[in-house]
């Protein structure tokens, strides 16, 4: 895959990903039953669809499926428990941990364009979140925090993979998120016809399909581009959310959308004028 279509693969995949907030707030079911849900359509798909997501599980693989687990699971509660918009921007802190540990595990070193994109980006995701700010969300924004963390090491343990190792791993992080939702799931109520093509779309399409396309495109570029790319999540996450259930994004947070698109553009101009030894 060349550089500039690696680009576009994990920029497709960061706006499947968007759409997550606005579909689970759409769901009239509680965390655990969406998480499982969502991982029980991902792991069927992947397996049945990619011939190379069937891969033996190593050691390498489980600690890739445990941040992956992890990180889906809390997006899930955070989602829940706060607004979509508050959500995403917390999670999507992950580019400055990928910065601070990408170098020493990775061997990467930012570029210059790379470095100057974080704190825009984060500026505009700040935004974001100042212009959706409630009280009264703690437990939904530590959720988000925390998967900032985990966000970061799954993008870290991806780039450490080859393609086939990291959708293996995306299929066993969803088998563990199935094993451990449904004792909480099945206590829950039963999902309605609506509940289930909700759960199945995030599972296929926005969990499945979106990790397909990251995990090729992360192969070719850096982990903190790959990091910075998926920023355009949090640019689209209010757009879905007001349209599907009209969580109205204000002007901080269109903004936000153009810092974080700006910053993009920028970088991405700076990584084609590179030498193609770089």
């Amino acid at each position: 895959m060349s550089p500039l279509a690696a680009r576009l693969s994990i920029a497709l995949a960061a706006l499947l990903w968007s759409t997550g907030g606005a579909a689970i707030k759409s769901v009239g079911l509680d965390a655990p039953a969406i998480a499982g849900g969502r991982a029980l359509f991902a792991a069927v798909a992947l397996f049945a669809l990619i011939p190379g997501a069937r891969q033996r599980p190593t050691k390498g693989s489980l600690l890739t499926a445990l941040a992956y687990a992890a990180t889906c699971i809390l997006f899930v509660f955070a989602n829940r428990l706060t607004s979509a918009a508050t959500a995403i921007f917390i999670q999507n802190t992950a580019p400055v941990w990928v910065m601070l540990l990408g170098a020493r595990l990775l061997g990467e070193r930012a570029t210059r364009a790379e470095l100057w994109s974080v704190p825009v980006s984060l500026a505009g995701c700040l935004l974001f979140f100042l212009g959706d700010f409630y009280a009264g969300h703690a437990s939904g924004n530590l959720a988000a925090f925390l998967a900032s963390f985990t966000y970061a090491y799954l993008i870290i343990r991806y780039r450490q993979q080859s393609s086939d190792e990291g959708l293996s791993s995306a299929v066993l992080g969803n088998v563990i998120i199935v094993v451990t939702m449904a004792p909480l799931a099945l206590s829950g109520p039963a999902p309605t016809t609506a509940d289930v093509l909700a759960i199945a779309y995030l599972g296929v399409i926005q969990q499945a399909a979106a990790v397909f396309l990251f995990v090729r495109g992360v192969a070719t570029v850096s982990a903190l581009e790959a990091a910075l790319l998926t920023l355009l999540e949090p640019m689209m996450s209010p757009v879905w959310a007001f349209f599907l259930v009209h969580e109205r994004p204000g002007l901080l947070a269109v903004l936000g959308a153009v810092l974080i698109l700006a910053a993009a553009v920028a970088r991405t101009i700076a990584a084609q004028r590179r030498p193609a030894s770089t």
